[in-house]
């Protein structure tokens, strides 16, 4: 039987053409169900036609599927990916608009902090209601999410759905690795690492090249002004904590305090390209709905090439339900005794089996204590964030921005409150989890 593969938030068209690429690279996959959902026909379509011109092109026996019932297309799954977004640009320009009222910089804002904390209170009730439905209409599939922010996410949904096998997934582990491979002149097949710590901020306990010790030569690589220009936020931390982080300067400079505080340090640090700045100017001045068409439109025009990527997900499913017999990964679980010196069932990014079995984690043991006790703040503040949306209580939200590293360092205690209720009061229409905000 040809397997199934549900794709939620397929309208991210970018996500859904890759991975479907990847999928459809494994022979186990070749003659796949691919069903696509969306709440939006029009971005459904152009979907649909991505996937459809994928097919032709490999030749492959798949077939596509292309639904705004997510229920219909849920049955009978064995994969089941997440892409989605919630909210519409002006409730996201929110996230990052009113903490800089308060002179908090934000550069990304979908992972933590005030801005990442009301992103996950406004999504995570849509992605309650999925695990849900997988629950129900195909409690066998595994279910790997693409959706930020990824830690808050993921511990909430493997709370309330337990028996899913979840897992979240982020590139950075494996782009950061092949970025440092690069810079001692290694070829990746050569390297080994150990990674873990929390998504975006997770550190690679070791890093070898061909059995060795790797940090050195990255010491070395980092002393070279042209490299550590390439990213000024990562090199100083690794200067200074010894050990390298995976997400990039510009979302790590959100995540601690040492680097957005005041106007010298962002000019020195989080001072984007010309060339950066430009397609971040472009970026800014289009609608998702524009960035969507113009994606679509770019990759329809050019070659398509379906050599397969470095996403984890479609070698996981190969590993659990396809031809292949396992594959490590690191993926976002529960820390159930996974990481000792990190808080006790908050998500942790550390490496993970997939085999027939399903998911299986591994325990990497205490963290160096200057990574434990960075990432520990996170981590806390992420579980008070969970906490306060599990049991509608805006105290704890509150609180889980209060302890936020770069938050603290900026404003004194009654402006994180008077930020916190100004975002509640702005997002209210999303927020259905809470009765009152004081």
């Amino acid at each position: 039987m040809p397997k199934k593969i549900v794709f939620i938030g397929a309208g991210s068209v970018t996500f859904t053409r890759n991975l479907v690429r990847d999928i459809l690279t494994f022979p186990a996959f070749s003659d796949a169900i691919i069903s696509l959902v969306d709440i939006s026909e029009d971005n459904l379509a152009l979907a649909k036609t991505v996937v459809e011109k994928i097919i032709e092109t490999g030749k492959y026996g798949a077939t596509v599927q292309a639904t705004t019932k997510r229920e219909e297309a849920l049955v009978g799954a064995d994969g089941v990916l997440c892409t989605i977004a919630v909210g519409s640009n002006e409730v996201m320009q929110l996230d990052r608009a009113i903490p800089t009222e308060y002179g908090c910089s934000i550069s990304v804002g979908d992972t933590r902090g005030p801005s990442g904390v009301f992103r996950y209170l406004r999504t995570i009730n849509v992605m309650i209601d999925i695990v849900k439905d997988i629950e129900k209409y195909c409690p066998d599939a595994i279910f790997l999410n693409y959706t930020n922010p990824m830690a808050m996410i993921c511990r909430t949904l493997q709370e309330v759905a337990p028996k899913v096998r979840t897992s979240g997934l982020c590139h950075s582990v494996q782009g950061t690795a092949e970025m440092l491979a690069r810079w001692i002149g290694a070829e990746m097949e050569d390297v080994d690492f150990v990674c873990a710590g929390i998504n975006h901020q997770a550190f690679y306990l070791d890093y070898k090249w061909k059995g060795k010790d790797a940090y050195p030569l990255l010491r070395e690589a980092v002393a070279k002004p042209d490299i550590y220009n390439e990213e000024l936020v990562r090199n100083e931390m690794f200067i200074h904590l010894g050990y390298y982080v995976t997400e990039s300067s510009h979302h790590n400079s959100e995540y601690n305090a040492w680097f957005r505080k005041r106007p010298d340090l962002l000019e020195k640090y989080c001072k984007r390209s010309p060339s950066r700045m430009a397609n971040f100017a472009r970026f800014a001045s289009m609608s998702r709905e524009e960035r969507r068409l113009q994606a679509f439109k770019t990759w329809m025009e050019g070659e398509i090439d379906l050599t397969r990527g470095h996403e984890y997900a479609a070698y996981i499913f190969n590993a659990v339900f396809g031809d292949q017999t396992f594959f490590e990964f690191n993926g976002n679980v529960r820390n159930w005794s996974l990481i000792d010196n990190l808080p006790e069932g908050c998500c942790v990014e550390v490496p993970v089996l997939a085999n027939k079995r399903g998911l299986s984690p591994m325990h990497v043991g205490k963290l160096p204590q200057q990574l434990s006790t960075l990432i520990g703040t996170n981590a806390n503040c992420e579980e008070l964030a969970v906490q306060g949306s599990l049991e509608g209580d805006p105290r704890k939200i509150f609180h889980a921005c209060l302890y936020d590293p770069l938050t603290a360092a900026i404003c004194s205690m009654q402006e994180i409150q008077d930020m916190v209720t100004k975002m509640f009061e702005a997002q209210k229409d999303w927020l259905v989890q809470f009765k009152h905000f004081s």
